[in-house]
């Protein structure tokens, strides 16, 4: 019986371990700049456990690496540049450099049959300079000498602006919902932008007061509150593309709601934790 516990119990591990592959690793949008342009990758930066991983081959040769190789036996990426060598193995937490070990702060991931590495460690060795803006989800990277193709960068459709003030009214309108309830609500707000039957920008859709103030934090003031982390994240997911609410361009909460004209008027869509949502 103990053996066949252990066994199960090992399957779990590997079945978990096998599913880093598979989950949501790429739900969360990771931007990476490079001497302030955004950069295009063919296959996505993402965040696990704290670390921001880029595939190795694209951002080394993004830093002007001259070679990077792959030993299939000892599944260790190899990366030359300058005059230096960097050997990174997967699922290791350190690397050799110039034949130096050096601890990693998160092991080199093998993703959908890509090798992903941290992408402070290999920037800094690479001689860069990395910061984290966490609102925002993005790695800044400053790197002398370092010119980016303009086929590499990337033309977002959107500005840290947009993001800001999405997140500050889902952050006042979502307290206590869901990420896909969050999600929802920007959706409303970016629908409406889109729809040529309110203002054409975020700000003027959140402050849109034509027939009355749309929106209760307006009047109370905490729109003006500091948006929630998990807010950004929604916001940007949902300038990302990510849509939980449909065409929808109302939502309301009928348990507080004292204006009925949404239920009355509009088609109703979706319920998304306390939240209705109506096309």
């Amino acid at each position: 019986m103990k053996l066949k516990i252990f066994t199960f119990a090992f399957f779990l591990f590997l079945f978990s371990a096998v599913c880093i592959s598979a989950n949501n690793l790429f739900d969360v949008p990771i931007d990476i700049m490079i001497n302030g342009d955004y950069i295009k990758m063919n296959d996505e930066p993402f965040l696990y456990d704290g670390t921001t991983y880029a595939p190795i081959r694209e951002i080394s040769d993004l830093f002007g690496a001259e070679n990077v190789s792959w030993d299939e036996e000892s599944e260790t990426a190899i990366i030359e540049f300058e005059d230096k060598i960097i050997e990174m193995t997967i699922n290791e937490k350190f690397a050799y450099i110039d034949g130096e070990k050096v601890p990693l702060s998160a092991s080199v991931m093998l993703v959908n049959s890509r090798t992903y590495i941290p992408v402070r460690f290999i920037s800094e060795h690479l001689g860069a300079k990395v910061l984290w803006d966490a609102p925002y989800y993005t790695v800044q990277i400053e790197k002398d000498g370092c010119t980016i193709p303009e086929e590499k960068i990337l033309l977002r459709g959107y500005d840290n602006d947009h993001v800001y003030w999405l997140a500050k009214i889902i952050s006042c309108e979502s307290q206590g919902e869901s990420l896909d309830g969050m999600i929802a609500v920007g959706n409303v707000v970016l629908n409406r932008v889109e729809s040529p039957d309110f203002p054409n920008t975020i700000y003027g859709v959140i402050f849109d007061d034509v027939g009355g103030v749309q929106f209760e934090p307006v009047i109370n003031g905490t729109i003006y509150n500091e948006p929630t982390q998990r807010s950004y994240l929604a916001a940007k997911m949902a300038l990302c593309g990510k849509n939980t609410a449909g065409d929808s361009l109302f939502f309301l909460n009928p348990d507080k709601s004292k204006n009925f004209w949404i239920t009355e008027n509009r088609e109703f869509y979706t319920a998304i934790g306390n939240h209705h949502f109506y096309l």
